[in-house]
Order: C-alpha cells, then sequence, then structure tokens
C-alpha cells in the first residue's frame, strides 16, 4: 500500500456526514491540516435520504392541505392532485443547491475530499483501496442505516426503509407504518397529506413514545382527526406480501391490508466491516462506546454522531463535530450537554421538546411543577388554524427543566426553549421576557407566566 505523503495530517475524518463535515470545517477554519474520506456523497443521510428531503415532501404536504382547506380562509381554490414528479423536482432542487454549497465550503477551506470505502487499519490510518491515509488523530463518523426486525426482511418492493419510501415512483394508495417515532410518524403525515390511507403500528403505549405523554396524546388527537389510524401498544407478528400488497399480523390477532409496509423502527450504527474492532476500538452492539469528550478507548480515535449511543440527529452531529475539531485543537471547549437537545418531529401538528419529559423529571426530582397553555388561547394559532400546546415542566423553586410543544411551526420556537433549559431560568425569570405579539413564541411565554404564578390568558 502506499502512504499520502510523508506527513500525517492533523486530522483523518471517516465519514462526510454532517457530524463528519461539521468536524472537517471547524478543524480546517482552525489551521488544522485535514483529510474527509466518503464512499458516497458529502452530506450524508441527512442532505441525501434524510432531513433534508423529508422535510421537503412534508412541506409540500402542508402545501397541498393548506389548498384542500383554502376555503376556510376565504380563498377559492381547486385541489387536482398530486404531480409527484414536480415534488420530487422541487425536493431534488434543494437537496442538490445545499450540496453544492456544502462541496463549494469544503473547497474553500482547503479540505481534502477523498472517495471511496475507508477502513481503519491502525490507530492513525484509514485505508482507501491500496492508499493508506495517515493523521495524527482520526474521527469514526460513518453515520448510521435504518433497521429492520428480525425475521423481518426487507424485499424493497412491498416492504420498504425509509431510503425506499423517499425514492417510491408513486404515491400508495395505502400504507402500514411500523413504528411510531419521527420517522414513521413524518411519512405517515406526508402519505395522508398525499391521499393515502395510513396506519400506524407502535408496540409501545403512545405515538412518539420518546416524548412528554401529553404531547404523544395531543398527537395522537391530531391524527385521528386527520384519519391516520393507529395501533399503540401492539406487537407486530408478521408480513404476508403478493404482487398486490401486504397483510400485516400483530399479536392480538388484527390483520391490516395496505399497498405496502414502512419499516421504521430506528436506525442501527454502521460499523461492520471497517476495522474497529480489529483495531481494538471499544464496541457495543455496533455502537462505538466513548467518554464525554467523545474518546473512544484509543487516545487517537474519537467518534461521534449516530456511531455512539445516543439522540440520533443531525444537528447533535453537527455540534459535536465542532466539539471534536475544537478539542483537538487545543480550544477545551464544553462537553454537548446530551440531555439538553432540542428534538423535533415534523408531521403535522410538529412535535418539539427539550430537556426531560415530566415522567423523567418526577423520577429524577420526586416533586415537579408543570404548566401547559393551549393555543386554543393563542391569536396566531388561531390565525394558522392549528391546535396544540406548550407544557412547561420546573422543578419546585427551581428551574425549568423540559419544555414540549405540539402545534404547527413549534420546531422554530424550540430553539428559545433550549436556551431556557440549558440555562437553567426560573420560570419567573423567563416571565419577564416579552414576546411579540401575535406569536407562537408567546404560548412560551404565557406557559412560564403562569408557572410565576401570574397567569394572563391562562386560569394558571
Amino acid at each position: 500500500m502506499n502512504t499520502t505523503s510523508a506527513s500525517p495530517a492533523d486530522l483523518v475524518i471517516l465519514g462526510g456526514g454532517s457530524g463528519g463535515y461539521a468536524a472537517a470545517l471547524r478543524a480546517a477554519e482552525l489551521g488544522q491540516r485535514v483529510v474527509l474520506i466518503e464512499q458516497d456523497k458529502l452530506g450524508g443521510t441527512c442532505l441525501h435520504r434524510g432531513c433534508i428531503p423529508t422535510k421537503a415532501l412534508l412541506h409540500a404536504a402542508e402545501i397541498a392541505d393548506n389548498v384542500r382547506e383554502s376555503s376556510a380562509f376565504g380563498i377559492k381554490a381547486t385541489f387536482d392532485g398530486i404531480d409527484l414528479d414536480g415534488v420530487y423536482r422541487y425536493r431534488d432542487g434543494v437537496v442538490t443547491r445545499m450540496f453544492k454549497g456544502l462541496t463549494g465550503l469544503v473547497a474553500q477551506r482547503g479540505i481534502e475530499v477523498v472517495a471511496g470505502h475507508g477502513r481503519l487499519v491502525s490507530p492513525t490510518a484509514v485505508a482507501v483501496g491500496d492508499r493508506v491515509i495517515s493523521g495524527r488523530h482520526v474521527l469514526l463518523a460513518t453515520g448510521s442505516r435504518a433497521k429492520s426486525l428480525p425475521g423481518l426482511d426487507v424485499d424493497h418492493d412491498r416492504v420498504l426503509t425509509s431510503d425506499d419510501a423517499l425514492r417510491l415512483g408513486h404515491v400508495p394508495a395505502s400504507a402500514v407504518v411500523l413504528g411510531a417515532g419521527a420517522i414513521g410518524c413524518e411519512f405517515a403525515s406526508v402519505w395522508r397529506s398525499f391521499g393515502a390511507e395510513v396506519t400506524i403500528v407502535e408496540a409501545l403505549e403512545h405515538l412518539v413514545p420518546l416524548e412528554d405523554p401529553a404531547s404523544s396524546k395531543l398527537l395522537e388527537r391530531a391524527f385521528r382527526r386527520r384519519g391516520i389510524a393507529f395501533h399503540t401498544g401492539a406487537r407486530f407478528t408478521g408480513v404476508k406480501t403478493t404482487d398486490h400488497g401486504v397483510t400485516v399480523s400483530l399479536e392480538n390477532g388484527t390483520t391490516i391490508e395496505a399497498e405496502l409496509l414502512l419499516v421504521a423502527v430506528g436506525r442501527g450504527p454502521v460499523s461492520d466491516g471497517l476495522g474497529y474492532e480489529e483495531v481494538g476500538v471499544a464496541m457495543d452492539r455496533g455502537y462505538v462506546l466513548v467518554d464525554r469528550e467523545l474518546r473512544t478507548n484509543i487516545p487517537t480515535i474519537s467518534a461521534l454522531g449516530d456511531l455512539r449511543p445516543g439522540p440520533q440527529l443531525a444537528h447533535v452531529g453537527f455540534a459535536e463535530g465542532i466539539f471534536v475539531a475544537e478539542r483537538l485543537a487545543g480550544l477545551d471547549p464544553a462537553p454537548i450537554d446530551h440531555d439538553n437537545v432540542p428534538r423535533v418531529t415534523y408531521s403535522r401538528p410538529e412535535v418539539a421538546s427539550v430537556g426531560l419529559t415530566s415522567t423523567a423529571a418526577r423520577e429524577r426530582y420526586g416533586e415537579i411543577r408543570t404548566a401547559t397553555y393551549d393555543f386554543a388561547g393563542n391569536g396566531k394559532a388561531r390565525i394558522l388554524d392549528t391546535a396544540g400546546a406548550v407544557t412547561v415542566v420546573a422543578v419546585p423553586d427551581g428551574p425549568v427543566v423540559g419544555v414540549h410543544m405540539v402545534g404547527d411551526r413549534v420546531g422554530e420556537l424550540i430553539a428559545e426553549a433550549q436556551l431556557i433549559t440549558n440555562w437553567e431560568a426560573l420560570p419567573s425569570e423567563v416571565a419577564q421576557l416579552i414576546h411579540p405579539h401575535p406569536t407562537l413564541s408567546e404560548a412560551l411565554g404565557e406557559a412560564h407566566l403562569a408557572l410565576a404564578g401570574k397567569p394572563l390568558h391562562s386560569h394558571g
């Protein structure tokens, strides 16, 4: 094998997704020589098969709903159906523009990009074909892929992953979605807006089961109104496929017939066959184990993003990539606070949260205080005709530890909520802030006013 040069790079990054390219950009900005290895396209799952294309579909779905519902706002419009080719052109245009911007930025920062399948061959080197690229430090950022269940074969025809669903050449007449996390609920929302009959199957007791129970119940109410069926606390036992569709069986004897089954039961790490175990990187069920500073058990190797246990979110990858780059440059950055990472499910309505659920807060602190402000009393929510609520969780005589929201566009509010929980603000401190009127953000202020003992448009 050949080496790149006599002198190693400062940082060799295996994987050009959200975390990998964020680390590359920040390290280069700090004067480090960076080599970024990617076998597909820069941007990874988020840009090409995840966050960006799915949210483009969700926006198209929102427009379809708005046209259908336009008469409620005094607008006469005719809905003639979904031009899926046109939707895909719009979606792909968004992705292409962002991809070109990213590749230009990487080139501008002087980052060397190596295309190909990389494999870790030592604590300081990655092989790509017959080339060995050495570095003072190696960052593992190979991300994740869609998972299935034991015994459930994904045939990419009738039984699909989210990758397959993005490439589907038509709107299904009907679909079963297995899994009610963010991916499952988002695809269910899109397909319903596009006209499909959708049924969700979730083994746990609620939709979006990792969210606060109050948020889950609000989403369930909204999905019922939209005609999205769901079975919660329901165990999947099998699927039969034919040339015409699928028959999904549940443990309670229920069977559901549909055109296709989307398997949305989560994502698993991409780590097999990459040399991690052979080099001695500590792992657990395919995940790379790291400390709070994202170091592995090998001093010269770090790992981030979906590859390590924890929240699998693009914005976590961005933050971790910046953190690793700054740590390696000797800047002593603060470790990522994974307990206060904002989460958003971009269904209609959206579900957004940060910090502890009410259940987790009670387990940690015992007694807690909560306040909920319903969007029924919010002027902008009435204008948008969206239902939902904001719930704030706080410790008695202490800070806010969780914020939970359901409603259209609430994902745009969660950054303020993260400041509140990360800065351990008291409800009385947030209550002093002036939120512009009329905005959805007022609901966040109103919930804190209630917790501070001075409700304005609520009963406290």
